[in-house]
């Protein structure tokens, strides 16, 4: 969620009626929000990570103006045809492949507008933009500049320039070593062979995306004119955020012109404003929210929203601004619809049928496995399902499988995949609190994803001077007697192991997990320095 701080006055200004600060701090949640602190003239307000044309102060009174009646219905932004030429170059493909543009003339940039459109970007990276490696948005004093430009992959050695906050000139590969925003950002062009550029036709350096702006497009109080360039890897998500940021210097009296974007094999026009439609029946709303609201109320909320909507028979038509791409499904709409009817007025109404759930028979198993293993002195631990190759394979020994499940987009290194064996993160605990005495007996039951199905796992693990294969064999006994579950054993090759100190478990003659010494090398992956011991198995 991201906090946007705001001037009372300033929002009011935009708004253009008068509100006391009370009732805006009162009106403000009713749209998606919640009030983090009031210091003063400053409002920290904390907005959804789905909504982020809220990420500015000008987002916020455009939604006020519609929830209080002031506006109705969608936002009209006049969009001038424009002669600037953005030609995108093959070379980009393999590193940065897509770019977004446009123009805003006639911008006043007063301190409330500079303060905004920089908190916009900031939380827009962040977000949308996921730490700029999705989308980064660059926005730029015309004035110097001479079009068309350039969108193309270069040598990082074959270019300098002066970036922002430097006088002196470096090349691409220098800005990543020594300025702050390149030692920040370097990891998204890691493993680049050339780095994007933005270059106008007198081989001026607009911007090196998605580190840092040229100098000589430096936006200060003097500036009229800018423009924007969004660069990433999700066309989707980069149009998005160049509506949302065109559409917020719009709300300050700047003026949106286009500029064609020329790809190797198509052009656009860009900003491209023009509202999607999606269709919902007065019964589908009224069937998800429980309510009995007529067409024209329907019509009214959506317009409450920011939506335009027209109904015909039995379907509502409804017009989506450009800059609200959180809307995917009509569920969001009915969503919305319900906010602008305000949550009170949803009656809440009692079940119509009585029922009696009960534990799933996964459930017992698992409880009844925990309430063993706590029987037999060891400690439950929880980890998160997520992993990393590393830890899942090369850690322990493991050849990588080729039902991993893979995570598209990480957050970082070590949260890259589904785990499909709960060992390594209990070996990362022992890692942890290797400081701490000895035995250490820790237990987990949690859930892995192998391919396309999740499947319910118990390991255990004892670490002390004297774990042992005969040990942990004990225990596995005991804890399939117990559980009433019978098995057979054999040799296992699994090489997280110690090679003839190891056995796999075989339920009705199929292989359902396996127990052990752990290999010597293991522990030294690890950073351990006593013996481990320990089981894993399909509860299923």
């Amino acid at each position: 969620m991201a906090v946007i701080s705001m001037s009372y006055r300033d929002l009011v200004n935009l708004i253009g009626q008068d509100i006391s600060k009370e009732e805006l701090l009162a009106m403000l949640p009713m749209i998606g929000s919640d009030i983090d602190s009031v210091d003063g003239d400053t409002m920290n307000v904390e907005f959804f990570p789905n909504r982020p044309d809220l990420y500015s102060v000008e987002g916020v009174a455009r939604a006020m103006r519609n929830f209080i009646g002031k506006d109705k219905g969608l936002a009209d932004y006049d969009v001038k045809p424009g002669e600037v030429v953005l030609k995108v170059e093959e070379s980009v493909n393999d590193v940065r492949p897509f770019i977004v543009a446009g123009i805003v003339r006639g911008v006043n940039m007063t301190d409330e507008l500079i303060a905004s459109l920089m908190e916009a970007q900031e939380k827009l990276h962040l977000t949308l933009g996921r730490k700029r490696k999705k989308v980064a948005i660059g926005v730029h004093d015309m004035r110097d500049l001479k079009p068309p430009f350039v969108y193309k992959a270069v040598d990082p050695k074959s270019i300098k320039f002066a970036p922002l906050g430097y006088v002196s000139a470096m090349n691409l590969e220098e800005i990543l070593q020594r300025h702050e925003k390149g030692m920040e950002y370097a990891w998204v062009l890691e493993g680049k062979d050339k780095y994007p550029i933005i270059l106008d036709s007198e081989n001026q350096v607009l911007s090196f995306p998605p580190i840092i702006n040229g100098i000589i497009t430096a936006v200060t109080e003097d500036t009229t004119e800018l423009f924007l360039d969004l660069t990433g890897t999700d066309m989707n998500a980069l149009n998005a955020a160049l509506n949302i940021i065109a559409t917020m210097l719009a709300e300050r009296g700047g003026k949106i012109e286009t500029v064609k974007v020329q790809y190797p094999d198509n052009e656009m026009i860009l900003p491209d404003l023009k509202p999607k439609t999606r269709e919902i029946t007065q019964e589908e709303v009224n069937k998800l929210l429980g309510t009995e609201y007529s067409s024209q109320q329907i019509i009214e909320y959506l317009g409450k929203m920011g939506f335009g909507a027209e109904a015909s028979g039995e379907k509502i038509t409804v017009k989506i601004p450009a800059y609200r791409n959180d809307i995917i499904h009509n569920v969001d709409l009915i969503e919305d619809i319900a906010i602008g009817a305000g949550y009170g007025q949803i009656i809440g109404t009692m079940p119509k049928s009585l029922t009696f759930g009960k534990e799933l028979d996964i459930e017992k198993k698992s409880n009844l496995t925990r309430r063993l293993l706590m029987g037999h002195g060891y400690l439950e631990v929880k980890s998160i399902a997520l992993s990393c190759e590393k830890e899942q394979f090369e850690l322990m020994l493991r050849p990588e499988s080729s039902d991993l499940v893979k995570i598209q987009n990480p957050i970082n290194e070590y949260l890259t995949c589904m785990r499909m064996t709960l060992a390594p993160s209990m070996f990362m605990f022992f890692k942890a609190n290797k400081h701490r005495d000895l035995p250490q007996n820790i237990f987990e039951v949690g859930d892995v994803v192998i391919g396309t199905e999740t499947i319910r796992h118990i390991a255990a693990l004892a670490m002390h001077s004297k774990a042992s294969f005969t040990e942990i064999k004990s225990l596995v006994q005991t804890y399939l007697r117990d559980m009433n579950i019978k098995f057979d054993l054999e040799p296992c090759e699994d090489p997280a192991y110690i090679p003839g100190r190891s056995a796999e478990i075989l339920i009705d003659g199929k292989t359902a997990g396996s127990f052990g010494e752990y290999h010597p090398q293991v522990l030294e992956n690890f950073e351990l320095g006593y013996p481990v011991a320990g089981f894993e198995l399909s509860i299923d």
